[in-house]
């Protein structure tokens, strides 16, 4: 003990300034020149990656592709509260028009942008039909945590724009419905395309039953916690406490128990955020649950965000300009003309129009995905998916951080009468 030097210069000690630092300066210098923060993702990737190659004895996280169970974790639960607060967000369902543009954009965008995506890994990355679709399913959903500057404001703000309404709620709700597309992903990787259990397997389980059961398990779980936390004890209730640790135990109860009946968490746990809302809607509760979340989500998304920079250096090695062709279609061809073609007829203008296909922020929930996927199946084209779902992640946070205020701010004026 005499003899250690008295500044040992712990490596932990050490990864944990770094990491604090990296965070507060991507939080920071985006204020240096806007008052906005949606740059700060892609820098907390950059910042990650630029650690990994300045300093590579500090970086010991696992490859996502080897060890994919602790990413998937971390993703799991920062995606399951940010769709729980996404249905926090909404103040009014009604009218139902409103649900138009999301029901178009769920229904026919979403299966338009899984098929083009599929198509393109299979003629121009040569993945198998399984990877392909995998990939289609992992790269379609609108993330729920990185696309929080384009939807609504808290709960009681009030004044829900319709392009913010839209987008709120189909990044609320198409992260479970992709999950159906995963299966059969993994489906034809196990059996192929004549296994004669696709129609029952997928369409009666994964499809129908999954998402049945997960939005009864969503909204009966919000009727019990609403019971729970506004009416018993009627003199004692929970919500007049400003403890939000009850928004964190609520979704975990929830997912859990959904994902017990084998139903989609992710669905169950949005529904629960929108039934909860509708329960004594003016309660100023609603708000302390929603910025407990929110902080919660925001403190793992940042560093999940960190930790993917630190192994994109590793995720690039096996990139190619196919796969960098393929991102770029995706973000700037496949999803926004997918999602203008499902709006067409819709009641937004064209400009909104245009915003709402344009802002499909790719985020967490792909990696979630990919990680969900390869713990449960040795995929062939494992190494392509991930550099190129990386580079997917990468491309968005800036193209959509660093233009999603000016293109809300050039929305048009219309909002939902209420």
């Amino acid at each position: 003990m005499q003899n250690e030097p008295f500044f040992g210069l712990n490596p932990y000690h050490i990864v944990l300034v770094v990491l604090g630092a990296t965070i507060i300066v991507a939080r920071w210098l985006p204020r240096l020149v806007s008052h906005r923060e949606p740059a700060a993702a892609p820098l907390m990737i950059l910042f990650g990656a630029g650690i990994s190659l300045l300093l590579p004895e500090l970086v010991t996280l696992p490859d996502p592709r080897e060890t994919p169970l602790p990413w998937e974790l971390v993703s799991e639960l920062t995606v399951i509260i940010a769709l729980f607060g996404a249905g926090m967000r909404i103040d009014d369902l009604t009218p139902w028009r409103r649900w138009g543009p999301t029901a178009r954009l769920l229904a026919i965008a979403m299966p338009l942008t899984i098929f083009a995506v599929a198509a393109l890994g299979v003629w121009l990355a040569g993945l198998t039909l399984a990877g392909a679709i995998l990939l289609g399913a992992v790269l379609a959903p609108t993330d729920p945590v990185l696309a929080a500057d384009v939807q609504v404001g808290p709960p009681q703000e009030g004044a829900e724009h319709p392009v913010r309404f839209t987008l709120t709620t189909e990044a609320g709700l198409n992260d479970g419905l992709a999950f159906p597309f995963v299966y059969l992903g993994l489906i034809i990787a196990a059996e192929g395309t004549t296994s004669g259990s696709l129609a029952f397997d997928w369409l009666l389980r994964d499809v129908l039953y999954r998402i049945l059961v997960g939005a009864a398990m969503g909204w009966l779980g919000g009727r019990a916690l609403g019971l729970v936390l506004f009416h018993i004890p009627r003199d004692a209730a929970l919500a007049e406490t400003s403890s939000g640790i009850i928004a964190l135990a609520g979704v975990l109860l929830c997912y859990g128990s959904t994902e017990l009946l084998e139903g989609y968490g992710f669905i169950s746990v949005a529904v629960l955020g929108l039934t909860l809302r509708r329960i004594e809607q003016n309660h100023t509760f609603h708000r302390r649950l929603h910025d407990f979340s929110e902080s919660i989500e925001h403190a793992l998304t940042a560093l999940l965000l960190v930790a993917l920079g630190t192994v994109l250096p590793l995720l690039f090695l096996d990139l190619t300009w196919v796969q960098v062709l393929i991102a770029v279609l995706l973000l700037l061809v496949v999803r926004p003309v997918a999602g203008w073609l499902s709006l067409i007829g819709s009641n937004l203008p064209n400009r909104d129009r245009a915003i709402a296909s344009v802002y499909g922020v790719r985020g967490i929930g792909s990696i979630y995905y990919l990680c969900y996927a390869g713990s449960h199946m040795e995929f062939h084209n494992e190494e392509a998916l991930w550099s190129l779902v990386a580079l997917v992640i990468l491309v968005s946070t800036f193209l959509h951080g660093f233009s999603v205020g000016w293109a809300m701010e050039h929305a048009s004026e219309q909002t939902e009468e209420q």
